[in-house]
């Protein structure tokens, strides 16, 4: 199976060692991704804010799998505070309503204080 490593520009994947994305077939995961704005890396204080931006980061990935959002089939959300998770669900319902990917939320600290929310997706490319 051919694999296809994607990478954002973020300094983060040099640093740790990884891909935002690897294609293996017609599959794609998405690494967990934040609000970063990589191409300023900057980071809003707000979490509705970093929402979007994650699903621009997510999108972005996939569009260069050769995917896009609708493809996504499970979405992990992670955040430190579980309680402001709300407060995203206009964003997801606006990405995700007509998608409905199976969904996990968890809350766990995240590797940056500035970070508020961190979404991880997997997608599957039709045939």
């Amino acid at each position: 199976m051919k694999r296809k490593l994607i990478g954002s520009g973020s300094a983060f994947e040099d640093q740790i060692g990884y891909s935002r994305a690897v294609v293996a077939g017609n599959m794609i995961f998405v690494s967990g991704t934040t609000g970063y704005d990589y191409e300023t890396m900057t980071i809003s204080e707000d979490i509705v804010e970093q929402t979007e931006q994650c699903i621009r980061n997510i999108d972005s990935a996939l569009h260069e799998a050769d995917s896009a959002l609708v493809d996504i089939v499970r979405v992990t959300y992670i955040l430190p505070e579980s309680g402001e998770f709300e407060k995203c669900w206009p964003v997801l319902k606006k990405y995700f309503g007509r998608i409905k990917p199976a969904a996990t939320m968890i809350s766990a600290g995240l590797a940056d204080h500035k970070m508020k929310i961190e979404i991880e997706v997997t997608a599957v490319k039709p045939n």
